[in-house]
């Protein structure tokens, strides 16, 4: 039996857009819901954290799978409601990679925001098909004509209203879909559509009536389908007006795929959680295939396959033990998953977010479709004698959510962790109380600087040599490369010149290194060269035994490399760098005299004003640390009537103030100090190397 064609569909808004209650409307009107769930009293399908609840937005993104009515008996719809405040981008980040099409939800009242913009960018350049809900029609202030001309000023003008709007700002709003015998917009769509298709040009300009209708709206599936135009619907969530005719736009002009369960497996995992007893569940996007408890699945990594041996012999990827399958509003124990449908699955073994399932995909690369965190802060638990106990918890969140990225400071006993705001903050903080009982406080956010070499500077330790304690040779180059180009570490010697595990412990040990600079930043955009290296070998003598004080191990390289890799830093020197936002603000006329000044005072440099609709449109760039104070002044600068978006651009050298600007307390490794450590390690255990 072939199954039925499939379709990832998002749901993705600003916060308060009506974005979940948009979901609660599509699965009430799908059956798979009997009472529409409230925000408010927490009873959405969707949120089901109890975080969610209490807090009434959505934290994590949820999977709800039904089947939508239609041609040839029609669509399994997998439908993702992802977050809408901003803190938790990370959440939509994941999701892009296994949509179809999407449904960005717009209010009618608030009309476009700053996410709005981040989200509808982002989904042009993914080029997902989009269809575009401007919700809230029945909520005073409700302005449909005023938010169309938001959307295509702010957004796209390539979009095509499918509505109108009778009764606005009332329980009684009501969206009125164009059809055929509405005049003008047959003319309206013939005028869009044949800017991107010149036979419909030529068919129209021949004979206007030879086009008709039906024509027209084929173009238009097509055209949407391949992310060009964005079909506009209007209507309330809430009261349901004008939902019918979206679910119509769903069914009929976002493509749906005929997934081939015959096929070799493929899939892709988007999410991750733990279950009761802690053990790893993935959510498997299955594209390809049919997954069976008892299958081996081969797992690939950006960069390379983990395999059941795993990525450099830690990742793993086990036996299916067991399937639970999204379907008909819930998800339900299975034996076997068929393409098309998303499932989780339990036994995957250290498989991560990003990771493919089954066939190896072709150049598979992990993808940052936002921006990183910019924000760090360090936690720590109330209670010394939980500082393990947190870092476990810590390190549990962040395979839920790998931008979070755990950093531990050995030295200062210290953990920290990247953000996107004061939300995310909170909410890992209640999560830490209420899932793992863990009370912990933080430290003041802070902004996340990088550093990046300005010069080339080498090192070497040479094995047994100026009071080198550790059996190894290591010589290291560190130059400056592209910026964006990362961390490259590349040989210099011969890869024959030592077993390959002390090579791969040296790279393993750099790029960990390289976590703190000679400021305490990351250090990033550079070239590593190996450029000598060393070992004592395993004794081979007749009946003797391996004797760790005079043979090389792994822990030599680890522990010398970081003694070289700095003082090359040293050598090559480093700057400072602080991210920087990309602004725009919307101004009253008479305002632009009074935020010149502010935006110079808070280190911002603004562009050419340009006047637009009886006020100044004005964008530049900001210190990311001072997005907030602007955030503060805004209102009081402008009568409450400035309108401001930002989103990380780029990193700028921090001039200047460079040494005042290390993370926390760092104190960057010091040679005798270090090796004094070493050696007091060394005659605590007897042996070398740590």
């Amino acid at each position: 039996m072939q199954s039925l064609p499939s379709l990832n569909l998002g749901i993705l808004a600003h916060i308060d857009a009506g974005k979940t209650s948009l979901t609660e409307r599509l699965l009430y009107a799908a059956g798979v819901i009997d009472e529409i769930g409230s925000v408010d009293q927490g009873s959405t399908t969707t949120d089901s954290l109890a975080l969610e609840k209490q807090r009434g937005i959505t934290i994590k993104s949820a999977v709800v799978s039904f089947t939508l009515p239609g041609a040839l008996g029609g669509t399994d719809v997998n439908l993702i409601d992802t977050p809408g405040h901003p803190d938790f981008i990370a959440e939509v980040e994941r999701v892009l990679g296994v949509l179809d099409g999407a449904v960005l939800v717009v209010s009618a009242v608030e009309g476009v925001q700053p996410q709005t913009r981040i989200l509808m960018r982002t989904l042009r350049r993914l080029r997902i098909p989009t269809l575009i809900f401007v919700n809230k029609l029945d909520r005073r202030g409700a302005d449909l004509d005023r938010t169309l001309d938001a959307v295509a000023h702010r957004l796209t003008p390539d979009i095509v209203p499918m509505a109108g709007a009778r009764d606005q700002g009332t329980r009684q709003a009501a969206a009125l879909p164009y059809t055929a015998a509405d005049p003008g917009f047959d003319a309206r769509l013939a005028d869009l559509l044949s800017r991107r298709d010149d036979r419909l040009l030529a068919a129209y300009v021949r004979d206007e009536t030879a086009v008709d209708h039906a024509r027209l709206r084929a173009a238009l599936a097509e055209q949407t389908a391949a992310a060009e135009v964005h079909p506009v619907y209007a209507g309330s969530a809430v009261t349901g007006a004008g939902t019918d005719a979206l679910i119509a736009g769903i069914a009929e002009l976002l493509p749906a795929r005929r997934p081939d369960p015959a096929a070799p497996v493929a899939g892709t995992v988007f999410k991750m959680e733990r279950g009761a007893a802690g053990e790893r569940i993935a959510y498997v996007q299955v594209t390809a295939g049919t997954v069976r408890t008892r299958d081996r699945l081969p797992v690939h990594r950006a960069g390379g396959e983990v395999g059941e041996a795993g990525e450099a012999g830690e990742a793993g990827a086990g036996k299916v033990t067991a399937i639970s399958v999204f379907d008909a509003g819930t998800d339900t124990r299975r034996d076997s998953v068929p393409a098309g449908r998303i499932a989780r699955i339990w036994g995957l073994g250290e498989v991560r977010i990003g990771d493919t399932v089954g066939a190896a995909p072709a150049g598979h690369e992990r993808q940052r479709h936002f921006s990183p965190p910019s924000l760090e802060t360090v936690v720590s638990a109330r209670c010394p004698a939980e500082r393990g106990a947190l870092h476990a918890a810590l390190a549990q969140l962040a395979e839920q959510d790998p931008l979070i990225d755990l950093r531990r400071d050995e030295q200062r006993r210290e953990i920290a962790v990247s953000l996107y705001g004061e939300v995310q903050k909170e909410v890992i903080q209640a999560t830490l109380a209420d899932e793992f009982g863990l009370a912990v406080d933080f430290r003041q956010t802070t902004t996340l600087h990088i550093e990046r070499p300005v010069g080339t500077g080498e090192a070497v330790e040479y094995n047994g040599k100026d009071g080198n304690p550790f059996l190894a040779t290591v010589g290291l180059r560190v130059e400056p490369a592209p910026v964006g180009s990362g961390v490259r570490f590349r040989l210099g010697v011969e890869l024959g010149a030592m077993p390959y595990a002390f090579f791969a412990a040296v790279e393993e040990t750099v790029c960990r290194t390289l976590e703190q600079g000679l400021y305490g930043w990351r250090v990033t955009d550079c070239v590593v060269t190996m450029t000598h290296s060393g070992y004592s070998p395993r004794q081979s003598h007749a009946h003797a035994t391996f004797d760790k004080s005079m043979s090389s191990t792994g822990a030599d390289f680890r522990g010398v490399t970081p003694l070289v890799l700095l003082a090359a830093l040293r050598q090559a020197g480093t700057t400072v760098h602080e991210p920087m936002h990309r602004f725009r603000l919307d101004l009253p006329a008479d305002a632009l005299g009074t935020m010149l000044p502010a935006l110079a005072r808070l280190g911002a440099a603004p562009r050419t004003p340009t006047a637009r609709d009886g006020g100044y449109e004005l964008e530049g760039d900001i210190p990311a640390a001072r997005v907030h104070d602007l955030e503060q002044q805004l209102p009081t600068l402008t009568r409450g009537e400035g309108v401001l978006e930002s989103a990380f651009h780029h990193y700028q050298p921090v001039t200047g103030r460079v040494p005042e600007r290390p993370r926390t307390d760092h104190n960057p490794l010091n040679r005798k100090e270090y090796l004094l450590q070493v050696q007091r390690r060394l005659s605590g255990f007897g042996g070398n190397g740590g």
